[in-house]
């Protein structure tokens, strides 16, 4: 429920707003747009980039350390 009284309908987010906020101002999710645009703005591109890569790296170190499953089809 919102400030007004009013029952808010839950959306999915990644599907319904990938083209901008379909809810504006009404975004239970708007104070983490504001940090995160702000982020963004205060961060330079290279430590950006730096940042992407670690993730990328510490992703695949993962997977390489993870041993393999094999799926085996029933006779």
């Amino acid at each position: 429920m919102n400030d007004s009284g009013e029952t808010m309908t839950e959306i999915n987010c990644a599907e319904l707003c990938q083209n901008g906020c379909v809810l504006g101002d009404e975004c239970p999710n708007r104070e983490y747009t504001e940090k995160t645009s702000q982020f963004i703005s205060d961060t330079p591109l290279d430590k950006l980039l730096e940042m992407a890569d670690e993730a990328v790296r510490k992703k695949a170190l993962e997977r390489m350390s993870t041993p393999t499953q094999w799926i085996l089809p029933e006779d």
